[in-house]
C-alpha cells in the first residue's frame, strides 16, 4: 500500500481538543497479587502512543510527543476513516505469526512487508467535546468497546477479570513480556506514574542510554559492544556494556544512526575502562572506543543486578525512539504488597469523594438540582465559556462541584469578591462586591464598611457547596476569596509573594519561585506553592490569622526586597508598571484588606481553561507550564495527591523570628 500523504489539522478543529497530552505510566512492582477492584491487560511489547482523531485531522504521538504518523502510516491511514472526535491511549505494536508483539519486528517494520502492525487501544481521554479522563476506568473501558471495531489495524486491548496470580503464569508460558493490573475505579491522570497502575514483568528488561560504542582490534563486525549509562541527578553515569543481540544489518543502521552524534570526549562522569581484564576475559582483545552524545535510547533484556547496581549477562533488544534520554530511570520494582495496601488505604481516607459524578446531565439548558437542601437552578448550560476548547457553562459547574470538598476549606467564612464573565472569556467581565439585595436570604454575607469608596457593603460567603455552586452559576469562572475570615477580618490566613510577569519566559518565573524558596528556607519560613493559573506563581506563607493586613504587607515588601537583591536583572517590586520595564513584578501588595487572588484549585478566565493548582516543590522546575493544569486534567489530579495545600491553613508562623532572620539576611 502506497503511503498517505500526512493532512495538515485545519486550525480551528485542532484547537477544541487538549493537545500533547503526556500518557499516565504504571509502576512497577515486583510481583504479582489478587485483589478485588483490579482488572488485568497483556503488557504489549511496542510503542506507547496516543492518537488524536478531531474532524479528518489525525495525529499520533509518542509519549516523547514525537509524531508516528509518517513511521506508521498504516495506523493512521486507519484512523483516517474515523467519524469520532476522540483521544485514545494504546501500543503500537507488530505481531508475529503466533499472534504475539515482536518488539525487533516492530524496530524493521517499514511497510506491511516486515509484519502486522496493530494499534491495541486501552483507554479513551477525550470524545465529542467532553473530557473522560476524571471518569472510572470501567466507564472509559465500556465507552471504548462502542467505538473500536470488531477487526481491522485498530484493536481493543482486552482487559481479563482474572486472579493476578493466574494470569501472569499464564503470561510466563505464552512468553508475555509481563501483565499490567489497573485499578477498576481509577481516573486517567497524565504525565504522572501512577501506582493505580502497575506493572509485572516475566523478565528483567532496561532502558538504557547509549555513551559510546567499542570495536575489537581483527573483528569483521562494525562494532563489538555498546557502552551504556543512565542519567542520575543530571549525571550521565556508566552503566555497562551490551555486546549480544545485534544483527548485522541493525549494526548498519545503528551506526548510521548515531554518526551524527559522534564526540570527541567521553559523555560519561567517569571514563569506562572498556578494556579492562576480567575472571572470565583475562586477556581481553585491544579495543578502539568512539564517543557519541547520549540522545539514542534502547532496551536490554538481562539475567540480574549486582549488588552495586550492575548488569550481568544484558542482551540488545532494541531502540526505544518514543523516549527521551534523560527521562531514563534504572526501574527498581516497589514491593507489590505496600503500593497495594497504599491504594486501600488512600480510598478509606476520602470516603465519598473518589466517587463523584458530575452534577449536570449532558443535554438539558436548564436544570434545577437541591444542594444542601436549596433548590439551584442552572440556566444556559451549553453557553460556551472557553471557545477555543469548547467548554461549556455546564463543564465549569461539574468542574467546581466535584473539587467542591477540596476547595472550600479555602473559602468558607471567607468574603467573596465575584467577577463575572457572562459571555465566557472572550466577552465583557465586571466585578462585584456589593450583593445587598441581589441573592437568596439563605446565602451567608459579610458586612463590612469599605474605606475605599466611604460606604457600606455586604460581600457574599461561600460556606458550603450550595453557595460555592450558586456563585459558579453568577458566571464567576473564578473564586476569589479574601485572605481573612469574618470572624477576624482584618488578620490574614496568610502571607501571599505574587510573581507576576510582564512579557517573560515563565522559565525566569519558575527561577524566581526557587530564588524565594531559596530566601524562605534559610530563613525558616514555611512556605506553599500554586500555579495563578494565569501568568504567575503564588507562594502562600501561613499566618493563622495572629498578624494584621499591614504586619503582612511588610513582611512581604522585607521577603521580595532580599529576592529582587538577588536577581535584579529580570524582577522588580516598582508598584507602577511603567516602571518595571518589563521586569516580573515581586508583588507583595496583595496583602491588603480585600485585595484577592485566584482561591487554590480555581478555574481562570484564560485560553486552555487553565487551573490554580497547589504544586510540590519538586514540580517547580524547567518545563513547567501553566498549561499543565486545566478543566480537562485536574479533577483526575486533586483525586489522586490530595489537597496537599492544606498546611496553609495550619499553624501560623512566627513573624517576629522570621523577621528577625530576614534582617539579618538583609544586611549581610
Amino acid at each position: 500500500m502506497a503511503k498517505t500523504k500526512i493532512k495538515t489539522p485545519p486550525a480551528q478543529s485542532s484547537e477544541q481538543m487538549p493537545q500533547d497530552i503526556k500518557p499516565m505510566l504504571a509502576t512497577l512492582v515486583d510481583k504479582p497479587f489478587d485483589e478485588e477492584g483490579w482488572i488485568y491487560e497483556v503488557k504489549w511489547d511496542g510503542y506507547r502512543a496516543i492518537a488524536y482523531i478531531n474532524k479528518g485531522f489525525v495525529e499520533i504521538r509518542s509519549r516523547n510527543n514525537k509524531s508516528f504518523n509518517e513511521k506508521f502510516y498504516s495506523v493512521y491511514d486507519a484512523f483516517l476513516s474515523w467519524d469520532t472526535d476522540v483521544i485514545l491511549d494504546g501500543e503500537i505494536a507488530v505481531i508475529n505469526d503466533k499472534g504475539m508483539a515482536d518488539f525487533s519486528g516492530l524496530q524493521g517494520w517499514r511497510s506491511e512487508a516486515d509484519g502486522e502492525l496493530v494499534f491495541y487501544a486501552f483507554d479513551v481521554l477525550w470524545m465529542n467535546g467532553q473530557s473522560l479522563m476524571d471518569r472510572p476506568l470501567t466507564d472509559r473501558r465500556a465507552v471504548l468497546e462502542k467505538i473500536i471495531p470488531d477487526e481491522g489495524i485498530i484493536r481493543m486491548s482486552k482487559t481479563f477479570d482474572a486472579k493476578g496470580t493466574e494470569f501472569f503464569a499464564a503470561a510466563e508460558r505464552m512468553g508475555l513480556e509481563g501483565i499490567i493490573a489497573k485499578k477498576a475505579d481509577s481516573p486517567y491522570i497524565p504525565d504522572s506514574r501512577s501506582k493505580s497502575w502497575l506493572k509485572i514483568k516475566t523478565a528483567q528488561h532496561q532502558e538504557i542510554v547509549i555513551g559510546g560504542y567499542t570495536k575489537n582490534e581483527n573483528t569483521s563486525k562494525k562494532f563489538s559492544a555498546l557502552l551504556v549509562g543512565l542519567y542520575e541527578d543530571e549525571v550521565f553515569k556508566f552503566l555497562g556494556t551490551v555486546g549480544t543481540g545485534f544483527t548485522d544489518k541493525f549494526q548498519i543502521e545503528l551506526l548510521e544512526k548515531l554518526k551524527p552524534l559522534i564526540i570527541p570526549e567521553c559523555p560519561f562522569s567517569t571514563v569506562p575502562d572498556f578494556n579492562k581484564p576480567s575472571r572470565f576475559r583475562p586477556n581481553p582483545p585491544k579495543a578502539t572506543v568512539t564517543w557519541v552524545k547520549p540522545e539514542v535510547v534502547a532496551e536490554i533484556s538481562y539475567r540480574e543486578l549486582t549488588p552495586d547496581g550492575a548488569i550481568r549477562h544484558p542482551s540488545f533488544k532494541g531502540l526505544r525512539e518514543d523516549k527521551n534520554a534523560k527521562e531514563v530511570v534504572r526501574e527498581k520494582p516497589a514491593h507489590t504488597d505496600a503500593v497495594v495496601d497504599e491504594q486501600h488505604q488512600k480510598i478509606a481516607a476520602k470516603p465519598g469523594k473518589m466517587e463523584r459524578e458530575t452534577l449536570l446531565n449532558p443535554t438539558d439548558e436548564t436544570q434545577v438540582r437541591k444542594i444542601g437542601g436549596h433548590d439551584l437552578k442552572f440556566t444556559n448550560l451549553s453557553k460556551i465559556f472557553w471557545p477555543d476548547q469548547g467548554v461549556t457553562k455546564r463543564d465549569m459547574l461539574n468542574y467546581y462541584y466535584q473539587v467542591a470538598p477540596y476547595m472550600l476549606p479555602y473559602l468558607v467564612e471567607r468574603p467573596q469578591t465575584l467577577n463575572r464573565f457572562p459571555n465566557g472569556i472572550n466577552g465583557i467581565s465586571f466585578y462585584q462586591k456589593d450583593v445587598t439585595g441581589k441573592v437568596p436570604d439563605w446565602l451567608e454575607t459579610f458586612g463590612y464598611f469599605s474605606e475605599a469608596d466611604a460606604r457600606q457593603k455586604n460581600f457574599i460567603v461561600a460556606n458550603d457547596e450550595a453557595s460555592l455552586l450558586y456563585i459558579a452559576s453568577l458566571a464567576c469562572i473564578e473564586i476569589h476569596p479574601w485572605s481573612s475570615k469574618r470572624a477576624s477580618p482584618d488578620n490574614p490566613d496568610w502571607c501571599i509573594i505574587d510573581l507576576d510577569p510582564d512579557k517573560n519566559p515563565f522559565e525566569q518565573v519558575i527561577q524566581a519561585a526557587l530564588v524565594v524558596k531559596e530566601v524562605l528556607d534559610a530563613a525558616g519560613i514555611r512556605h506553599y506553592p500554586k500555579t495563578s493559573g494565569s501568568t504567575g506563581l503564588h507562594i502562600y506563607i501561613p499566618l493563622g490569622a495572629k498578624y494584621t493586613y499591614e504586619e503582612s504587607k511588610e513582611f512581604g515588601r522585607l521577603i521580595v526586597k532580599i529576592v529582587h537583591a538577588q536577581i535584579p536583572e529580570f524582577t522588580s517590586i516598582e508598584r507602577l508598571t511603567g516602571k518595571r520595564k518589563g521586569c516580573i513584578y515581586l508583588d507583595f501588595l496583595q496583602n491588603r484588606p480585600q485585595a484577592t487572588v485566584a482561591a487554590p484549585y480555581s478555574l481562570r478566565p484564560k485560553p486552555g481553561a487553565t487551573v490554580s493548582m497547589p504544586l510540590h516543590w519538586e514540580e517547580v522546575k524547567p518545563g513547567l507550564k501553566m498549561s499543565d493544569f486545566n478543566i480537562f486534567n485536574s479533577v483526575a489530579k486533586i483525586r489522586e495527591q490530595g489537597d496537599i495545600f492544606k498546611p496553609v491553613l495550619g499553624k501560623g508562623i512566627d513573624m517576629e523570628k522570621a523577621i528577625k532572620k530576614l534582617q539579618e539576611m538583609l544586611n549581610s
